[in-house]
């Protein structure tokens, strides 16, 4: 195995621990808005740090392999959507950590009426489906495992748009839920730039194995 080889597969090592804080980061979320738990809440907050830290290796790993071995073909595909993939994996933790700040900042339990009439919990689900399919084909590079994601998108696009007249009506119903209607809308939107960002992740992955570059091509989404 060459030099290059040792470096690639252990940027792919990295890119995949990575990944794997991230889903855990989003799972924990879910826990935290769910189970009302504080603890969990800083948890994802502290884990934040690792993150970051996690995407500031990886960019000095891939400008290192770009600058010392000028990797071609397969090989530079792969540092450039690694590269990329790093930054959709960073603003994911993103999002987990505004989630877990807004179950910080709460002061008391989610109404169960409201996380159900939402569909917030379908859309971490499916959010956290969608990062596990996604991982599952980085790291077997194989594409097919990523063409369900596009459909889980639009779902995700759904529930986001059913969101506002959905917290209106609550709101009317219960004036007193405002704040927590508010702060679920908040959650609400996070999550559907998590399957944004997934999606993102699916194309590099794509990329890499075929070269194909779907961004120019996909429709563009309303305020985007």
């Amino acid at each position: 195995m060459s030099h290059l080889d040792t470096e690639i597969q252990e940027l792919k090592s990295d890119v995949l621990e990575m990944w794997s804080l991230v889903i855990n980061q989003i799972t924990k979320s879910k826990e935290a808005i769910v189970n009302f738990d504080k603890e969990i809440a800083n948890e994802i907050h502290v884990n934040e740090k690792r993150v970051d830290a996690f995407e500031l290796k990886l960019n000095m790993d891939c400008e290192k392999i770009l600058a010392l071995f000028n990797p071609v073909a397969i090989d530079l595909r792969f540092v450039l959507a690694a590269l990329k993939i790093n930054y959709n994996l960073e603003r994911i933790g993103d999002y987990a950590n505004g989630i877990s700040h807004v179950v910080l900042d709460s002061e008391k339990p989610f109404c169960e009426e409201l996380l159900q009439e939402t569909r917030i919990l379908e859309m971490f689900e499916t959010s956290i489906e969608m990062l596990n399919e996604a991982f599952a084909s980085f790291e077997k590079e194989d594409k097919h495992l990523v063409a369900n994601l596009f459909y889980k998108d639009k779902k995700l696009d759904e529930v986001n748009l059913e969101a506002n007249k959905i917290i209106a009506r609550l709101i009317q119903k219960d004036p007193q839920c405002i704040d927590q209607s508010l702060n679920l809308l908040s959650v609400i939107r996070k999550l559907e730039r998590v399957g944004d960002q997934t999606l993102n992740i699916a194309e590099e992955i794509i990329f890499f194995i075929e070269a194909k570059v779907l961004r120019h091509s996909r429709p563009k989404k309303i305020g985007k």
